[in-house]
């Protein structure tokens, strides 16, 4: 069996069973110095506490790896511990004729199993060089887990300051308490949908939001007639799948406080609760399906953010906690000597088109939409989801030999199986899906990422011409009027329609709104990267001195330039999508990287809302004028018959290379008819309104004035 599988992993068969050396934290390099492994135990050497399963009432438990590798010469135990007492009670030893069947590995458990937890061992081929990652000294996490349980508290370490504890699965239940009280589907058109960017914890973490659980879902959920009240019908949730924000505290102080770096992705973070990790998780999963069935009430959406483009497991220097222990080269992209692509910048990169894990990943949709009642999905770095997986066994992938030319790992591919399942899955059918479609390899696919008429994109594009038409940048004033229409020129030859583009200017990655328009450069020092990360093409403008502290009237002229942001967002076809705290101005001291940070740099200010309440009032007032209007939420692009583009003088647009001035009337079923015009320059203009015959125009917006007279 040995000698099998090392051929069939490409390795020689004296191929060593190495012990790794201590790991870095997931995604860092770091020399290493030898270290003696520890001793090995046999099968029959574990310790075995056997629980009194007679006293107790009975019921049955299946629990499955849903793909242990066959090929490999590994045994596979399941491990039962219980939850107050860290430690194994029972250890069963899985015998592959019983309980295997196809490459399904399971497990039958009889017994009152409520306060429960469950882990795998494999015990094989511990070879990274070759890709085999499976360590008996390792109990991993099953993918599958509906709850992970380690540490309780955010942010607190376990005993010894452990900030990477043992993690265990929850033993789910086969009922279940909660009551949805009838929730269905709101199912809104893309189209009438107004997106916030929310991070869960950083919503009510901050003492002015006077809440009860500050920074959970419950918390969350008494702020949530706020969104109503500012216009939002859909919350897009920065991640909440279980994730360690420790998981840099062994080598600095910073925290992952945004959570791109998923440990299980069927489970709700659990330090994101009120109750933490009290009754083994399942706390974590009912108080995400109140906020879930408490925002459906409100008529809002929700959406969340999923990165299945890399794990929190790294690179080889990463620790082994879930799918690396369990099969290394199905789950991850790898080159022939065991190295891991890194098209996520993150350290390793999840094998998305390989067949295990698209459906991996297609059930793990499956159990949001219908288990949690989710109304849709933003994928983070989602090109990498349409790049050619492994071919370190082209009879998995394929079914067949490769004869031929051969994809090589990583190519971009037209019709991505995992695009294509996902997209026409039943049980998907009508969900949200958006894509962030670019990758940190270089592929970027705004426009042309593969979409089967159901995708939409974060429109990388919009934000960046937006950004220089508003600060008054020569040239852009033709691709300004693109992306008011929707941006035809990226998604009308494909199909698409307008609400497939995701309108934004700003998002949590890069400066905030009140940022863009207070700094020309990036301050990220406090990241502890010597101000190396971050984007530094940012397109901003200071308004003409640098931070906050300025003269009163740059500070008039910044809240001017917000307001201008915020009614082109509002007036443009698409979906609008803005970011927490960009309503009242939030600032992040000109940092546009805060992922590591959990204060009151990423916190939402309530007292601030309060403070600049003029700002928050003008935006509440123009997401209800967008619903007010029929005419800036088409079903598709705008054509002459109700478009019409002006300059100064009616029906004279002026498109050349200079010009800074962009105006346009829409016909509306509503309104009749609005005129909306766009003055970049720092000249004042004269504009001649067209001429309607029995009626007049009725001044609405204008950003030049301050509050209450800008609405």
């Amino acid at each position: 069996t040995g000698t099998r599988s090392a051929a069939r992993a490409g390795c020689s068969p004296e191929c060593p069973r190495r012990w790794a050396p201590p790991r870095s934290p997931a995604g860092s390099i770091s020399p290493s110095t030898p270290v003696e492994p520890p001793p090995r135990r046999s099968a029959s050497s574990r310790q075995k506490i056997s629980r009194r399963w007679g006293c107790l009432p009975s019921r049955v438990h299946q629990l499955c790896v849903r793909r242990a590798p066959p090929f490999l010469a590994c045994d596979l135990s399941f491990v039962l511990g219980e939850m107050l007492q860290d430690r194994v009670t029972e250890e069963v030893s899985l015998d592959p004729l019983m309980n295997r069947t196809g490459n399904v590995w399971h497990v039958f458990i009889e017994g009152e199993l409520h306060d429960m937890l469950y882990g795998y061992r494999f015990d094989g081929t511990f070879a990274p060089h070759c890709g085999h990652y499976l360590d008996i000294s390792n109990v991993v996490v099953d993918p599958y887990a509906k709850a992970v349980i380690s540490r309780g508290e955010y942010g607190v370490p376990a005993r010894g300051n452990n900030c990477w504890p043992q993690m265990a699965g929850m033993i789910p239940l086969p009922y279940s308490t909660f009551d949805w009280e009838g929730d269905l589907p709101l199912r809104y058109p893309q189209k009438d949908l107004v997106i916030y960017e929310m991070h869960l914890r950083g919503f009510t973490k901050h003492d002015s939001s006077n809440v009860e659980h500050p920074g959970t879902f419950i918390g969350a959920v008494s702020k949530l007639d706020y969104l109503k009240e500012l216009g939002v019908n859909c919350i897009e949730l920065m991640p909440c799948h279980e994730f360690n924000e420790l998981e840099y505290s062994t080598s600095s102080s910073k925290m992952n406080f945004w959570g791109y770096s998923t440990i299980n992705f069927f489970s709700p973070m659990t330090r994101y609760t009120s109750g933490g990790i009290k009754n083994c998780g399942r706390d974590a999963i009912n108080e995400f399906k109140t906020f879930v069935r408490e925002a459906h009430k409100r008529g809002i959406e929700v959406i969340l953010d999923v990165v299945f483009n890399h794990t929190a497991e790294g690179n080889e220097n990463g620790p082994i906690l879930s799918f690396r222990g369990v099969d290394n080269t199905t789950y991850y992209m790898l080159a022939p000597k065991g190295e891991f692509y890194n098209y996520s910048g993150c350290g390793n990169t999840f094998n998305c088109n390989h067949p295990v894990v698209r459906q991996f990943i297609v059930d793990c949709l499956r159990y949001w939409v219908m288990e949690m009642h989710v109304d849709g999905f933003r994928f983070d770095l989602a090109s990498i989801m349409t790049r050619g997986s492994s071919l370190w066994d082209p009879v998995n992938v394929y079914g067949a030999p490769i004869e031929g030319d051969m994809i090589t790992t990583g190519t971009p591919l037209v019709t991505p199986p995992l695009i294509d399942m996902i997209s026409n899955d039943p049980i998907l059918g009508g969900v949200k899906l958006i894509a962030e479609a670019w990758d940190a390899g270089g592929l970027y696919q705004v426009g042309q990422f593969p979409h089967w008429n159901v995708w939409s994109e974060w429109n990388g594009k919009y934000r960046d011409i937006v950004r220089q038409f508003i600060k008054g940048t020569d040239g852009f004033a033709g691709g300004f009027a693109e992306c008011l229409c929707g941006s035809p020129h990226l998604y009308q030859a494909g199909g698409r329609k307008p609400w497939h583009s995701i309108n934004f200017v700003c998002a949590h990655d890069g400066f905030t709104l009140g940022d863009l328009v207070t700094y020309n450069n990036k301050y990220n020092l406090p990241n502890g990267e010597n101000n190396r990360d971050g984007e530094n093409h940012n397109l901003s403008w200071n308004c003409g001195e640098e931070g906050e502290f300025a003269r009163l009237s740059v500070k008039r002229l910044r809240k001017r330039q917000m307001r201008n942001f915020f009614v082109c967002l509002m007036v443009s076809q698409g979906v609008p999508m803005f970011y927490m705290g960009d309503e009242y101005g939030h600032t992040k001291g000109g940092n546009n990287n805060t992922y590591c940070h959990d204060s009151y740099v990423n916190y939402f200010r309530w007292d601030k809302k309060e403070q600049y309440s003029d700002l928050q009032r003008f935006c509440c007032l123009m997401t209800k004028f967008r619903k007010e209007c029929e005419g800036l939420g088409l079903e598709d692009f705008p054509t002459a018959e109700r478009l019409q583009w002006h300059g100064h003088q009616p029906g004279k647009p002026d498109w050349s290379e200079n010009s800074r001035f962009v105006a346009f009337s829409m016909k509306d079923e509503r309104q009749g008819e609005i005129y909306v015009a766009f003055n970049t320059s720092h000249l004042p203009a004269v504009v001649e309104l067209p001429e309607r015959a029995g009626r007049r125009w009725e001044p609405v917006v204008d950003t030049g004035k301050p509050a209450p007279y800008d609405f």
